[in-house]
């Protein structure tokens, strides 16, 4: 039977829409290949409360990690208002207080859908184990109250503790060496690659309270309490590194001037570190109440006290050496100070925190040598109080103490840690690297997030883009096809 015309026209626009059809499905299922789509951004927030005053900082990384370890960076950094929360002593639901801006910053950058899994960690450094030292039920106070504030947020909190000064050290060591690239860095093929481990650099941290020296020294760690063992991003890692408590600049400051006031015969207080020309009175109390000042003051001498500045930079280093134990390491190799072993300095060092506020504020961060950084800290103690306040207009709060804090940091360095003329160009003074500011809080963000499970990015599947192009010809050919049948059919005249 010999089919009509529309009927030979219907059965060839049907086979075309079927081959059209098979063949778009063919490209769709054959030649399709597994590709991986972006993982979920996974965020974390780590407050680090110093002895003068405590940051918030929020951290992000891809979920899926590299070697277990978070490809991390920084999402936001907030100061808190106030001072550090060692400060509220005699107050300490003000500690908690005092976190509630920066909180509601951090809550607000984090999308809401992921508050619930969002870890946060809150460490306390030297301001607060010289309370605890001093007064361990106000320490724990304080903590109570920062602890309330926090679990108010609707995140994870980890804990809120006291953080161990090896721990600041060794934290901030990973942060530096992070933030350069030398534990993991993305190559041009695309791949994460672990540079050698001879590019680590040192670190060397200067807070309130304390100081930290961290490095991978060239000989073995003879002292096993000053090993820092972690493993990150697949590869193990062993550190020196030691915290100095009562090292810190302000307590520094605090010890020099108890010094000063117990050898002197008068209530008049004159102050070699002090610019000439300078006059200010000070509150005993404020001087002898620290657990770094291991002196009374002495009976005979008022509540409040004037001291004057004399600008005699070398009799200022000779009250600075005397805060130091340098006696106890005389014919002892590998001995910093106090007794602490401590073996050669190596390598490359950031120096941040205090050692770049001070050297930044005296221009001293451009890789001058030691000479120069000695000569120009020299000069600055000899200038006069009132050339030293027309100069620099607006930091009156800090003037008088950037002669004695540059003299400290060259006598800590040098006669302390055995930084010389050949090494002292090593040292880089830095406040951030790559836009991420340096301490402690990335290193432990980095450590929590091995703690934290990964999730395998998801799968789909997809074309090139050529097969893709032919895929979408042959469907609009298969959907033109059916079209012309269904029109055919409605519209041709019937027999």
């Amino acid at each position: 039977m010999r089919l009509t015309w529309k009927e030979r026209v219907m059965t060839a626009l049907l086979g075309a829409a079927v081959a059209s059809g098979i063949t778009t499905l063919i490209l769709i299922l054959v030649e399709a290949t597994n590709v991986f789509l972006p993982t979920d951004i996974k965020f974390g927030i780590v407050l680090d409360a110093g002895s003068s005053h405590t940051s918030l900082f929020v951290y992000r990384w891809p979920a899926d990690k590299e070697n277990d370890t978070g490809v991390v960076s920084q999402a936001l950094a907030c100061r808190a208002k106030g001072p550090g929360i060692s400060s509220y002593a005699s107050s300490p639901d003000q500690a908690g207080e005092s976190l509630r801006g920066c909180l509601e910053e951090a809550l607000t950058l984090i999308p809401e859908a992921q508050h619930q899994g969002t870890p946060m960690f809150l460490g306390a450094t030297a301001g607060m184990r010289l309370l605890s030292q001093k007064n361990s039920s106000q320490a724990a106070d304080i903590f109570a109250a920062v602890t309330r504030v926090l679990r108010q947020a609707p995140v994870d909190l980890w804990g809120s503790e006291l953080l161990a000064g090896q721990d600041e050290g060794a934290l901030g060591w990973i942060t530096i060496n992070y933030i350069l690239g030398l534990l993991v860095k993305f190559s041009f093929s695309g791949e994460w690659i672990q540079p050698p481990e001879g590019t680590l650099v040192g670190a060397l941290d200067m807070g309130g309270a304390s100081t930290q020296i961290t490095f991978v020294p060239g000989v073995p760690i003879l002292d096993k309490s000053t090993e820092a063992t972690f493993r990150l991003y697949g590869s193990e890692h062993q550190v020196y590194t030691h915290s100095y408590l009562c090292f810190g600049r302000d307590q520094m400051l605090l010890r020099l001037l108890a010094g000063l006031v117990q050898s002197s015969p008068v209530p008049r207080v004159r102050h070699p570190c002090y610019h000439s020309g300078y006059q200010g009175t000070l509150s005993l109390e404020s001087v002898f109440e620290s657990p770094c000042v291991h002196t009374t003051a002495p009976p005979d001498l008022p509540q409040n006290l004037t001291v004057e500045g004399t600008g005699n930079p070398g009799a200022c280093i000779s009250a600075i050496r005397d805060l130091f134990n340098f006696s106890s390491c005389e014919g002892r190799d590998n001995c910093a100070f106090s007794g602490v072993y401590q073996p050669p300095v190596r390598g490359p060092f950031y120096a941040f925190s205090n050692f770049y506020y001070t050297f930044h504020f005296l221009n001293l961060t451009s890789g001058q040598p030691l000479a120069t950084a000695n000569a120009t800290v020299w000069e600055f103690c000899q200038k006069h109080w009132k050339l030293v306040e027309m100069t620099w207009p607006g930091q009156e709060r800090w003037l008088r103490d950037y002669c004695a804090s540059g003299l400290y940091i060259l006598t800590l360095l040098v006669h302390g840690y055995g930084f010389r003329e050949e090494t002292w160009s090593s040292i880089e003074f830095r406040k951030q690297a790559g836009g991420t500011d340096i301490g402690w809080t990335l290193g432990y963000m980095l450590n929590l997030t091995s703690m934290i499970p990964a999730e395998l990015p998801a799968q789909w599947r997809a074309q090139s883009y050529g097969v893709w192009a032919v895929s979408v010809v042959f469907m609009v050919v298969t959907l033109v096809a059916v079209l012309a049948v269904a029109v055919a059919q409605l519209f041709w005249p019937h027999d």
